[in-house]
């Protein structure tokens, strides 16, 4: 079926539409543009007069464009005179009044940002907008003004608890006069996870009035201050009474010396603190401080075995901080916990050797908790070690816990149904109190937060470093990230959640904890429970009072108050002072832009560019990159506003390319911006400094655009030659290029490029200045055409198409296919010669070689050989045959021709004979003569091995087995013992004589390493190629087991092309 037929499209109307005016603009020889004037009113340059220069720039009053008037300027509305044509009663000529057209101009010039977007007698749009809406103006304007941080940003929300600081915020200890030594911005890094942590145990009023009670010994008084017991006293001192909503525990992480650029495990830290702290209670004189950790924290775990024949049982106990948890996806808290205590039965070859039976008998392990602290804290192995690539990775597991957990059915053992024993398990029932997260992918690196609930408001938190949010119940979804932890809303599992993300959770033993402490979040502890809590520091139990700071503390926390309330109140200051000077300087601003207009070209004006204005207009509402105010207002600092050179030219005059950018501004304005502001009176410009050198050039350019279509459509009218003529020669590309409407070879104020330039010679003449043989890149014209082209080219010297061809270029033709058939039979004949080196050289076959003198060449000089074979006449034939790179600088083989690792890509073997017919076709080095023979060896055996008269230095020869960047080694898999045994029959010599034995079917992998490899990647690599995983794997080097993975292939000293083994599975 033919295609559719595509349908034409309508042609354009013709005329006005219905209901347009026809305007007076539109109408021949009204041309306002620019440029209109051209060719039309001036065909030189010498014609220009100062009216076109003015139009060109937009200056003139045939540019027709209006002097809008200052929006910004509420008036009256004038009416506008109209002139219309009032129709006749009589119409002319007999014609009637519908047949008359009226060109009207009553319609007046609407001001718009487009449409006066180059109108330079239009000062609208110019940003003055941003002055008008007084609210924005100044809220900009106190942005762009050295205000500072404002500190009431800082304080501290009466429902959230205070935050900890990690990343860098500046202080509000900021010193407001701009002094930079007083400016502190600081960067903990990646200390998120000791922020988690802290916000845990400062919930725990027994921990934290520990930690309060403690007193610096009288030997490290002067110490005390830069201890982490002291800071850490401060950090839940700023918590609990801070008026701030976020604290920098700087001094706590540099008491600890914690790295703030690195990612640390929260685990390891809560040990590792938690064993810091234990140390400095026991110092402590008071008991209950000296076991407060373990008191508070400490549980027991009790290992133990059963014999299965007599019953005797042996244990051995684990004091513990936190419980570690296995994790499997879906699973529950009980159930997890449950595993950990489950019993493993010891029978077959795990029998246990009983010390009573004096033999294996089968018994029972058991894992027992046998006490339980009051804050019970349990650790989920998020981290596991993936084999495959031997690297930590986080499990992604789902967990669900409950907010209630009844640890009593797994404390002790079930056999145990004492009466005590029934007692203690009812008493462990234990609420949740908090739950680390680990936000992130990666083992490696990641974000910590917490929630954490607050007893005293019974509210649970999250707390991301400064960023505290107050959530409705655990795992509610924040407006920041994913969903935290997923609620499970079933009927009846609504006390129990889940989490990918949970790290520890910490639960506390319901009595442990005050049910209704006296710790709101909106305000700071009062001083009045200092006598209950003095009455306890002999023995330190739950308490419902919330303990006060030591004095020390409370006074750095209270100096911390201070300086933020001193802050405040100097913020507020400024920003009175702030606002008063803005006022003064926006009516300054609007009392000059509301005047700057001109109303005709008749008054007396400067052209300023737009740039210059907006900028003027914009400074002050502008930071700058040092951080000042833009601009001041009158008599305080020099504006910067000058006349720029976006409306110069080189010749610094009006630049009429630039005219998009001019404005004219009245004269009376701007010598109020001299008096204010000082502008540099000597660089103003009066319209009429239009640069007449500019305008000439500009002008010769759109002439040639207007003429040269023309005289192309004249070319191509008469370009063909007729039969029997006498044609001309032209370039094909040079016409194609200059019959485009702005050809690509046109150079401004220079013309088009003649038909016989430099680029465009060589497609008609020759070298010798005749008629080139080659006649594709020419064609005809007729004399007419090119007489056209002459009175535009006068020197162009063209060929009639009767030229002969130039009889010098026919004879160096004639010459070159008789030299390339010789090239292609001298190959040819090279080829007959030396079939051995061309079949055999590069691939290294040497079976046929036996018994055979030979001779070692460079690999490079036979692939050079053997392409210019193929192509005889386009490629060049080798110079030499080069053997220099064969040897070192004392003269000797740099290789082994007995090592099978030396004989890489780059030296290739041929026979004696074809090296004599090479010395006589090519300029050759010295001959390294080699023969394999069969030879007996030392211990009397027959071995093949090459016999060569020169000697191998094998200093040079390792060391340039050494230098690479990258090499290619082979992985050889191995018997299960061949490890441990040499090959007796291998032909080679030095290290390759050490190498394993080969399985049946050996198997190998080619690897490409470079020195910074490690023992560890090349595994992997295996693991790759083979399919072995690497926890399976055993690599030898040298009859050397690899067992460090991140030892490098420097190190180990592995060689170019050299070779490892790995035994075979079993």
């Amino acid at each position: 079926m033919p295609p559719k037929r595509k349908r034409r499209p309508s042609p354009p109307p013709k005329g006005l539409a219905a209901g347009e005016q026809l305007k007076r603009s539109k109408l021949a020889g009204n041309n306002s543009s620019a440029w209109g004037w051209v060719d039309i009113e001036v065909s030189d340059s010498s014609q220009i007069t100062q009216e076109h220069r003015l139009m060109t720039c937009g200056l003139s009053r045939r540019n027709r464009n209006p002097f809008c008037g200052n929006k910004y300027v509420s008036k009256p509305e004038q009416s506008q005179p109209t002139v219309t044509l009032e129709p006749t009663v009589e119409a002319a000529n007999g014609e009637s009044e519908n047949d008359i057209i009226v060109v009207s101009d009553d319609e007046p010039p609407t001001c718009a940002k487009k449409a006066c977007k180059n109108n330079p007698n239009c000062l609208n749009y110019l940003s003055q907008d941003k002055w008008e809406d007084e609210g924005k103006a100044r809220e900009q304007f106190m942005k762009a003004s050295d205000l500072g941080f404002n500190p009431m940003l800082n304080a501290r929300d009466p429902e959230l608890p205070v935050g900890l600081k990690v990343r860098g915020v500046r202080s509000p200890f900021t010193n407001f006069n701009g002094d930079a030594a007083n400016m502190t911005e600081q960067n903990l890094g990646a200390t998120c996870y000791a922020n988690a942590f802290l916000q845990v145990w400062f919930r725990d009023l027994t921990f934290r009035n520990g930690v309060y009670q403690c007193q610096p010994l009288q030997d490290t008084e002067k110490k005390f201050e830069d201890s982490p017991i002291f800071q850490l006293q401060v950090t839940f001192a700023a918590l609990q009474e801070s008026r701030q909503r976020v604290y920098n525990p700087e001094k706590f992480a540099e008491s600890l010396k914690l790295s703030t650029s690195e990612q640390q495990d929260a685990q390891e830290f809560s040990k590792l603190f938690m064993s810091h702290l234990d140390v400095e209670f026991q110092k402590q004189s008071t008991p209950s401080l000296k076991t407060l950790i373990s008191t508070q924290f400490q549980g027991q775990l009790v290992y133990g075995t059963i014999c299965g024949n007599c019953e005797t049982r042996s244990e051995r106990s684990n004091n513990f901080l936190e419980l570690e948890i296995n994790i499997e996806n879906n699973s529950r808290l009980e159930d997890r916990i449950a595993a950990l205590l489950q019993d493993e039965k010891l029978t077959g070859d795990n029998r246990y050797h009983c010390s009573h039976c004096q033999s294996l008998q089968d018994a029972t392990r058991y894992t027992e908790l046998r006490a339980l602290p009051p804050v019970l804290h349990f650790s989920l192995l998020r981290f596991v070690y993936d084999f495959a690539s031997m690297e930590r990775k986080k499990s992604k597991h789902n967990l669900l816990f409950p907010t209630t957990l009844d640890m009593g059915k797994f404390l002790g053992r079930k056999v145990n149904t004492t009466k005590e024993a029934s007692e203690e398990r009812s008493s462990q029932v234990y609420e949740l109190r908090g739950v680390l997260l680990h936000k992130g992918a990666s083992a490696y690196h990641g974000h910590y937060e917490a929630q954490v609930l607050d007893t005293g408001s019974k509210s649970w938190f999250q707390f991301d470093d400064e960023t505290v949010t107050k959530i409705d119940l655990l795992g509610e979804k924040r407006h920041s990230s994913k969903e935290v932890v997923d609620i499970i809303n079933g009927p009846h599992k609504r006390d129990v959640f889940s989490s990918k993300d949970a790290y520890m959770l910490i639960y506390a033993r319901k009595e442990s904890w005050p049910s209704n402490p006296t710790e709101p979040c909106n305000s700071s502890t009062s001083r009045g429970g200092a006598e209950e809590i003095s009455k306890a520091n002999d023995n330190l139990v739950p308490t419902t009072i919330v303990p006060l700071p030591p004095p020390r503390a409370h006074d750095l926390v209270g100096a911390l108050n201070a300086a933020h309330d001193e802050a405040c109140k100097q913020y507020l200051s400024k920003e009175k002072a702030l606002n008063e000077r803005f006022s003064e300087l926006r009516a300054w601003m609007r009392s000059v832009y509301l005047h700057w207009g001109v109303e005709s070209a008749d008054e007396d004006s400067v052209i300023v560019s737009r740039q210059a204005l907006e900028e003027w207009l914009l400074k002050p509402l502008t930071k700058v990159k040092d951080g000042k105010a833009g601009s001041q207002p009158p008599g305080d600092e020099t504006a910067e506003v000058t006349i720029v050179s976006d409306i110069l030219c080189e010749h610094a005059g009006l630049d009429p390319r630039k005219a998009h950018n001019m404005k004219r501004v009245s004269k009376q304005a701007y010598s109020r911006l001299i008096s204010c502001d000082g502008f540099d009176n000597n660089s103003t410009r009066s319209p009429t400094d239009v640069c007449e050198t500019c305008v000439k050039e500009l002008f010769t350019e759109r002439l040639y655009q207007i003429q040269h279509p023309r005289m192309v459509a004249e070319f191509d009218r008469v370009c063909d030659v007729k039969p029997d003529d006498t044609g001309f020669w032209l370039s094909k590309a040079w016409l194609k290029d200059w019959r485009l409407q702005k050809p690509r070879m046109h150079v401004p104020l220079y013309g088009d490029a003649a038909p016989d330039s430099a680029e465009f010679r060589g497609h008609v003449k020759c070298e010798h200045d005749q008629l080139s043989l080659v006649s594709t890149a020419r064609r005809s014209i007729s004399k007419e055409a090119c007489d056209i082209l002459l009175d535009i080219f006068p020197h162009w010297r063209p060929l009639p198409t009767t030229e002969a061809f130039c009889a010098t270029c026919e004879a160096i033709i004639n010459s070159s296919k008789e030299d390339k058939l010789e090239l292609r039979k001298k190959a040819e004949d090279e080829k007959a010669r030396l079939r051995h080196m061309y079949d055999n050289a590069l691939i290294g076959n040497t079976l046929l070689l036996e018994n055979v003198p030979c001779a070692v060449v460079s690999a490079h000089f036979v692939r050079l050989w053997r392409k210019w074979l193929g192509r005889p006449t386009d490629i060049p034939r080798p110079d030499a045959v080069e053997t220099s790179n064969l040897f070192c600088e004392h003269g000797n083989l740099i290789f082994d021709p007995n090592a099978q690792n030396d004989w890489d890509c780059n030296i290739a073997l041929i026979q004696l004979s074809e090296w004599v017919v090479l010395e006589g076709l090519y300029r050759c080095g010295p001959v390294v003569s080699v023969e394999k023979r069969i030879v007996e060896g030392p211990n009397g055996l027959l071995d093949t091995k090459f016999v060569h008269p020169m000697p191998v230095c094998h200093d040079c020869r390792m060391r340039r087995r050494s230098n690479y960047k990258l090499t290619d080694i082979t992985v050889r898999l191995l018997s299960g013992h061949a490890h441990t045994e040499q090959n007796s029959a291998s032909q080679y010599r030095g290290e390759e004589s050490c190498k394993p034995e080969l399985a049946s079917g050996g198997e190998n992998a080619r690897l490409t390493v470079s020195k910074s490899t490690t023992v560890k990647d090349i595994k992997i690599m295996i693991q790759d190629v083979l399919k072995i995983p690497t926890i399976c794997q055993r690599l030898f080097y040298k009859k050397e087991e690899l067992e460090d993975n991140s030892t490098t292939v420097e190190s180990l000293g592995i060689l170019m092309n050299d070779t490892l083994g790995s035994p075979r599975r079993r």
